[in-house]
């Protein structure tokens, strides 16, 4: 038997029953404990093992975006392609569309077998794709490897908000969701940090690939100890597994008040299917198009463009690519490690302001330095990296970890796993157009035009988070959804 926790509870009570259990005021975090004193906030150091092992999907998710990054060339010389600039996209593009196939059955899978089993099933396909990756002599064997790791990135990331969001106290939901954007960066800088040998050590890149297998396995490992989602057991029927899951998370003093919580949202809305009319153009279309708007926003600002094709935008500045990459790496978990510090204080929705301003300004920057350049490697070559960085800061303070978290947040439990598996699809057919197109397109419009579209994308961006995302910092996800589902 996995659990070893007494409960109080052992069959399904009414809503009624357990509103009496927190005494009506289900969002007062303040309890007595055992022996008398008052504790207002359940301790972190119960949930943090759960998201640590968690969050180890992110920094695969990151480690895949990158890992072909700097061996690309080398790859294509080894497998017989090179040259081929066709064949190059493939490798990239591949890993997206099999993230778009994961991505499209995250939401099915996650409420059909559990938050812990989709992390366990997400990394089978990653170390089998990473391993044929790994192991190819050819071009078809690369992008069947490729696409097979995408289809657990696909997964993984849209579990990883989910189970976050629900397995974390509400007074730190904010920090652990950074957590997500924090393993992110590490994995990118990781996968820049060991393809820096690889043009000097002939196969190094397959080694690149054998690595991620790791902390794939690893994943699949630690799951079994950690703790189900309180959530999706209760969704289930499972209320008394869900307590004890609770007792683990927040501990036996606040496991009562998380149960009500989950009873009074389960009062305003008792419905116990969604149907996917309803999230495309019924009762929750509305909180569904912001969370895919976001996410589509997202994308069109042009971020996966400058981790996608940094390199190149180094090389023509005359600027050694490798450590360059790296330093966009360190950027990129600066911002994010502010952005953990904020997201409990300032709150979501300033940190997404700021955020898609500041990417506007650092790509007004990049407008500014093509408009001048004049064909040598000069201050406005200079001026363009310096807004890559800025841009990529700007970014991991707020558009990077924020809508990963706030979207498990304002959709209701009753549809979130599927909300979120529409809202990444959007995510990844948007991140696959730009990486498709964005050099055609820079060859066509030239920069100037391009930078010009992702500048008014971020704008854009910011206008409507100001109209439409609402505050969540320190709510429970219980008084989110019960605000949400009685606003007119």
């Amino acid at each position: 038997m996995r659990w070893k926790f007494s409960s109080s509870i052992h069959k399904r009570m009414s809503s009624k029953e357990l509103m009496s259990v927190g005494g009506g005021h289900c969002g007062d975090a303040r309890l007595l404990n055992g022996s008398g004193k008052e504790s207002t906030t359940p301790s972190w150091r119960l949930s943090l093992p759960h998201v640590c092992v968690a969050v180890i999907s992110s920094f695969l998710f990151g480690y895949h975006i990158g890992v072909v990054n700097e061996p690309l060339e080398s790859i294509s010389l080894d497998l017989g392609f090179g040259g081929d600039t066709m064949a190059e996209g493939l490798v990239v593009s591949t890993c997206l569309g099999g993230a778009f196939v994961g991505c499209m059955f995250s939401g099915w899978i996650a409420d059909g077998v559990g938050r812990r089993r989709a992390f366990q099933l997400s990394s089978l396909p990653m170390i089998v794709g990473a391993s044929m990756s790994a192991s190819t002599t050819n071009l078809r064997g690369m992008l069947l490897g490729r696409f097979l790791v995408g289809t657990g990135m696909g997964l993984g990331p849209p579990t990883a908000s989910l189970y976050l969001t629900e397995v974390s106290p509400s007074y730190l939901r904010g920090t652990y969701g950074s957590f997500i954007q924090i393993a992110t960066c590490l994995g990118l800088l990781g996968a820049h940090f060991l393809g820096i040998p690889v043009k000097r050590i002939v196969g190094w890149w397959r080694l690149c690939f054998w690595v991620s297998v790791i902390p794939a396995a690893l994943l699949v490992l630690f799951m079994e100890f950690c703790a189900e989602s309180p959530h999706w057991l209760y969704k289930r029927g499972r209320v008394t597994e869900a307590e004890i899951e609770f007792e683990r998370l927040l501990g036996e003093t606040h496991a009562s008040v998380a149960i009500a919580e989950l009873s009074r949202s389960d009062k305003v809305d008792d419905a116990e299917g969604v149907m996917l009319s309803e999230l495309i153009y019924g009762r929750y279309c509305r909180v569904v198009f912001i969370g895919a708007a976001l996410f589509a926003l997202q994308q069109l600002s042009g971020i996966n463009a400058v981790f996608f094709f940094s390199s190149s935008v180094f090389k023509n500045a005359g600027v050694p690519s490798a450590p360059a990459n790296i330093c966009i790496g360190f950027a990129n978990l600066a911002g994010s490690i502010v952005a953990m510090l904020m997201m409990d204080k300032l709150g979501r929705k300033v940190l997404l302001l700021g955020s898609f301003l500041g990417m506007g300004v650092a790509m007004a920057l990049q407008v500014f330095a093509a408009s001048s350049f004049r064909g040598s490697v000069s201050w406005t070559l200079y001026l363009s990296v310096f807004g890559m960085f800025m841009f990529v800061l700007a970014f991991s303070l707020g558009a990077g970890p924020v809508p990963g978290l706030l979207l498990p947040e304002i959709f209701p439990n009753r549809i979130r796993a599927k909300a979120m598996a529409i809202c990444m699809c959007v995510h990844w057919v948007v991140n696959f157009l730009v990486g498709l197109l964005f050099l055609r397109l820079l060859e066509k419009l030239g920069p100037q035009a391009l930078y010009s579209m992702f500048a008014s994308a971020c704008l854009i961006a910011a206008v409507f988070v100001k109209k439409n995302v609402v505050e969540t910092k320190g709510k429970s996800l219980q008084e989110i959804e019960i605000s949400l589902l009685l606003s007119p």
